[in-house]
Formats: C-alpha cells, sequence, structure tokens
C-alpha cells in the first residue's frame, strides 16, 4: 500500500512575516500590495484577515474594503523563496521522492518513511514537529493512499492540522465533502454537477460512470474514479516540472520602452536565479504579453542549446519583445497592463558528467557550478543563438 502525504504551509508569505516581525503577530496582515496599490492582487494573507472575508487572488481594493485597518505589505518573494529552499530541505530529510507543487506545498512519498514509525499518526506529528522546530511555522499534513485524498486531507483541519484518511475512511471523511473538493472539480464543473442533483463525493458514485463519462468525457472518468478513492497519480520528482516564469503587474498601463525593458530584465534575474538554484537549464524562452484591454499573447524562442544566465534570458526576452510589441498605425506600441518571462524544456544538468557530449560545453556546466556555489550571475557565459521561434 501506497502512503503519501501532503504537506500545505499555513497562510506561507504572512506567516513568515508574523514570524520575522513580532509587532504583526496576531494581525491582520495582508501580503500583495501597499494599501493604495491600484492593481495590487492579494496573494496570501493571514487567518485573522480571513476572518473579515479577505482572501488570495481578491483585489487590494476589495480587501481594503473589507479590512480597512488590516496591515497590508508588498512581499518579499526572495525571502519566501529562501525559506521554501529550507522547507525542502526537510522535506528530503523524510523522503527523497517528494514533488513541490507550488512554493509553499508538495507531495511526499512516505511509504518506505512509514516503516521507520509507530503509526501515521506519528509520522505527521515528527514532520509538523521538524517545520515548526526549524522554521518557525506551522503546516497542515493530510495523509492517505493517493494524492487527491492526501490533499483533500491536508485541508480539512487548517490551520496546524494533520488529518490521516485510511481506505477505510474515505467514505467517513471525504464522502461527505462538496464535489468542488475533488481534485480536477473546478467551480463550472462543480455547478453543472450541483445541476444533475450531484451535491456531495457519494453523491457521484450513485449516478454512476455511464453517465458521467456522457456528460464530461475523459473527465467524468477521472472525477467518478476519485469519488471511490481511486488515484494512480505516483509522486514525481521536482526535475519533472515543464517550465520556470515569473510575471509582474505594472501599477499602471504602460507604454514607456524604458519601464518594460527594465521590468522583463528584473524577471529575467529572477528566473535565472532559480534556474541556477535548481541547477536546470532551458532550451526555450517564452514572452508573455498583456495589454491594457487584457489581451494576451505569449511568444516562444527555441534556442540551439540550453542557457540558464540571466543576460541570455534578457537577449531571448527582449528578441520576442521587438518582434511582438507591434507598433500600430498610430505609431504607438500599445499600453502594456503584464509582462512575463518563462523558460521551458528543463534540462537537469545535476545529472550530467561534465565529459559527456551535451549541447552544454564543459565551460557552461562549469559556470552553473561557479554560480550555484557563489551566487547567480557572479560569472556569465557569451550571447545566446536563436535557432526558431513559435507562437
Amino acid at each position: 500500500m501506497r502512503i503519501i502525504g501532503h504537506v500545505d504551509m499555513d497562510a506561507f508569505f504572512a506567516a513568515i512575516e508574523q514570524r520575522d516581525n513580532p509587532a504583526l503577530r496576531g494581525k491582520p496582515v495582508i501580503i500583495g500590495g501597499l494599501k493604495h496599490s491600484p492593481r495590487g492582487v492579494v496573494s496570501t494573507c493571514s487567518y485573522e484577515a480571513r476572518k473579515y472575508g479577505v482572501h488570495s487572488a481578491m483585489p487590494i481594493s476589495k480587501a481594503v474594503e473589507l479590512c480597512p485597518h488590516g496591515i497590508f505589505l508588498p512581499g518579499n518573494m526572495e525571502k519566501y523563496r529562501q525559506v521554501s529552499e529550507e522547507l525542502q530541505r526537510i522535506f528530503a530529510s523524510f523522503t527523497s521522492l517528494y514533488e513541490p507543487v507550488s512554493i509553499d506545498e508538495a507531495y511526499l512519498d512516505l511509504t518506505e518513511t512509514y516503516k521507520k514509525y509507530s503509526s501515521l499518526w506519528e509520522l505527521g506529528r515528527a514532520i509538523k514537529d521538524k517545520i515548526r522546530g526549524e522554521l518557525g511555522l506551522t503546516a497542515s499534513v493530510g495523509i492517505a493512499t493517493t494524492k487527491s485524498a492526501a490533499k483533500i486531507a491536508s485541508d480539512l483541519e487548517k490551520p496546524d492540522g494533520l488529518t490521516i484518511v485510511l481506505p477505510s475512511d474515505f467514505d467517513r471523511i471525504i464522502g461527505s465533502l462538496p464535489v468542488g473538493k475533488l481534485h480536477g472539480v473546478g467551480k463550472k464543473t462543480a455547478e453543472r454537477l450541483e445541476k444533475m442533483g450531484i451535491k456531495t463525493i457519494i453523491d457521484i458514485r450513485k449516478v454512476g460512470r455511464k453517465a458521467m463519462v456522457s456528460t464530461f468525457g475523459k473527465h467524468g472518468d477521472w472525477i467518478y474514479n476519485l469519488a471511490w478513492g481511486i488515484d494512480p497519480r505516483l509522486v514525481e520528482k521536482e526535475h519533472t516540472r515543464k517550465s520556470i516564469g515569473r510575471e509582474t503587474t505594472f501599477p499602471r498601463d504602460t507604454a514607456d520602452p524604458e519601464v518594460v525593458i527594465k521590468a522583463l530584465d528584473e524577471l529575467c534575474a529572477d528566473v535565472a536565479n532559480r534556474l541556477q538554484k535548481r541547477g536546470l537549464w532551458g532550451e526555450a524562452i517564452t514572452l508573455k504579453l498583456r495589454t491594457a484591454d487584457f489581451r494576451t499573447t505569449t511568444h516562444t524562442l527555441t534556442l540551439k542549446r540550453p542557457v540558464a544566465a540571466k543576460e541570455d534570458l534578457s537577449e531571448g526576452a527582449l528578441l520576442l519583445l521587438k518582434k511582438h510589441w507591434c507598433r500600430n498605425e498610430s505609431g504607438h506600441a500599445p499600453a502594456l497592463r503584464l509582462v512575463g518571462v518563462s523558460v521551458s524544456d528543463l534540462t537537469d544538468v545535476k545529472q550530467m558528467n561534465l565529459f559527456e557530449s551535451h549541447p552544454l560545453t564543459k565551460i557552461d556546466l562549469l559556470l552553473a557550478d561557479l554560480n550555484k556555489k557563489f551566487g547567480p550571475g557572479v560569472v556569465t557565459t557569451g550571447n545566446i543563438e536563436s535557432c526558431e521561434e513559435k507562437d
């Protein structure tokens, strides 16, 4: 029997700020922008702020209406990423097979680890205690035999929760929950299910597989299996992730090339930093543009060799910007609301031998090692070579 844990940090960004500044403890802390940020969006908030109805993805302006006395902070992504890396080292101390889902949550395959503990409860407490002891933060942990059940379990007793769901407990703990709790059942799917008279997870079984497939296709078959606790997905290592990227929304729409280029440069520096810390290189660069009217386009440049240096990413992003941020009939480029940069087709250089035949030269690999030891950007490489481009 497979044992899978899902660890979800509690109000991660806000909790870090409260940990580092005792004056913020017990107060409604809202991360995402200053109080008067016209375009800010809540990335997370403390549980004290959630009592007023504030939640992630909410405009800062709305959060101010709900919680005018809240403490609004722009956040510090570099600090949060550093804590996330410390968190992953804790995961690695329990199992070599863990899968980060985001900066503050991950799946852990605990099948072998469990043998060292007297019970799943003891194992779950050990994970939570180590996180609290080393990071000064709380986490909610779910342990089950599938990814889906483990993720649902970790959300049931937040904050600082621990829930264990064995197959014999599935109906009692999960069966009566709303259908929206299932992995892959979004708001629209949940609404369609409710119109069919399906409100709980067990209700899905009553409708039957045939009706689910008839209504939702293959996705209906997937949902039906989850309702029975069937989820064959395995925990996968982080290097299987498809891309690393970052985007930013401007405080106000801008058509100023200097502002846009500066933003892109900062994004590329951040992405390069994340690539180098993980020992990853990418063979494709994607530029994301969103204009003032919310029209969003993406443009990808495929490279002749993998890159990870900030200079290479910046050069590729600028090539795409110059080609696709086109001037209109009046001779002006459209104002932009958002820009983003991501790198895909990732290569894990940690698994390479320095003398293997590979598009990366020995110098490339040596520079990656130096930058990883002494800081991204300490040593850089030459210019990139573009090969082909696709929209």
